[in-house]
């Protein structure tokens, strides 16, 4: 049996700014895309929580912040370019087959 990574993402918005809602939908359908059920998002509005965000060093938004499995990754804008985030985030040697992952080089 096949053990799966668990992902760990909180992404820091700014309210329902057009590049917040943006890189909400692009992170979406990129976990539902490549990591299927191995994953959780943890949305985090600066205007809300702003406390939180200077705790993680937020100085722009969107941010992502991928905290599991290490090493841990942080990437900055609406994370429109689907292969440049997959490659920061190393998953761009995964592949879901069947829900079964299996790396490809």
């Amino acid at each position: 049996m096949i053990r799966r990574t668990r992902f760990k993402f909180r992404l820091y918005v700014a309210g329902e700014t057009q590049n917040s809602v943006r890189a909400i939908a692009n992170l979406s359908a990129l976990c539902r895309d490549y990591i299927v059920d191995q994953h959780e998002i943890e949305i985090v509005d600066v205007f809300q929580t702003p406390k939180r965000a200077l705790e993680d060093r937020i100085l722009m938004t969107p941010t992502l912040l991928k905290l599991a499995p290490a090493p841990q990754r942080r990437i900055v804008g609406t994370l429109k370019d689907t292969s440049t985030v997959l490659e920061a985030l190393a998953l761009e040697a995964r592949v879901l087959v069947a829900g079964s992952e299996i790396e490809t080089s």
